[in-house]
């Protein structure tokens, strides 16, 4: 698959099927990620694949408990603003994304393969999320679509019992990734355009150029993307 289209089309994709990732697939996926850049190629991380039914009916719930809180929290205004517009533009962007987000936590135990991503002594991220952005990427290729949440962050104890991962050793909790084959089409997501976000030399310079529309157009772009 060309390396633009993986870049164009890899989104958050939480619509998934049941149906189960081979383990060729996983091994691909993985082998990949661990070959992203690593601060003082230190690869302090670690990655826990869990596809078993009986662990995901224990996280289910507890994920569930964790996206209440966030929707409760950090997205109640926004929520609560959606609700009382729901005709404008904004609104309607923010209830799709809830929407999808939902479907997710609605449908958590279904998911046929889950990847916890740990990391010690990385508090930025920068070794961890590239790695993890890798896996997305590679899943991307094999036409398995992920999402990433870290919400399990509001009850952490009770995931990492679950999972039996230590408490002790110095590692982090820094990622779940939800991966399924899409019951979707990919797509290009809209964003918003290049020269709106993006400043030269110093803060609030233009960049220089203007970019209205996707520069790979291999697809039309998704206007039901989160």
């Amino acid at each position: 698959m060309d390396v633009h289209e993986v870049l164009y089309t890899t989104r958050a994709m939480r619509r998934v099927k049941p149906d189960p990732i081979p383990e060729e697939v996983q091994r691909r996926i993985l082998d990949a990620a661990i070959r992203a850049p690593s601060g003082g190629d230190a690869q302090m991380w670690r990655f826990l694949l869990v596809d078993d039914p009986a662990v995901r009916a224990r996280l289910g719930p507890i994920y569930r408990s964790c996206f209440k809180q966030l929707f409760e929290s950090m997205y109640q205004s926004q929520a609560r603003t959606a609700a009382a517009n729901p005709d404008e533009p904004g609104s309607r962007k923010f209830r799709k994304m809830q929407s999808s987000a939902q479907w997710l936590a609605d449908h958590f135990e279904t998911y046929p393969l889950l990847l916890f991503a740990f990391s010690r002594f990385d508090r930025s991220g920068g070794s961890i999320y590239p790695a993890v952005w890798s896996a997305m990427l590679a899943a991307r290729a094999e036409g398995v679509g992920s999402a990433l949440t870290s919400v399990f962050g509001f009850e952490l104890d009770a995931m990492l019992d679950v999972l039996g991962a230590p408490r002790d050793e110095g590692w982090s909790f820094n990622a779940c990734v939800t991966m399924g084959y899409p019951t979707g089409r990919w797509g290009v997501a809209p964003r918003v355009p290049v020269h709106r976000v993006s400043y030269r030399n110093q803060w609030g310079t233009a960049v220089g150029f203007e970019i209205e529309e996707p520069l790979w157009q291999g697809q039309a772009a998704d206007p039901a993307a989160p």
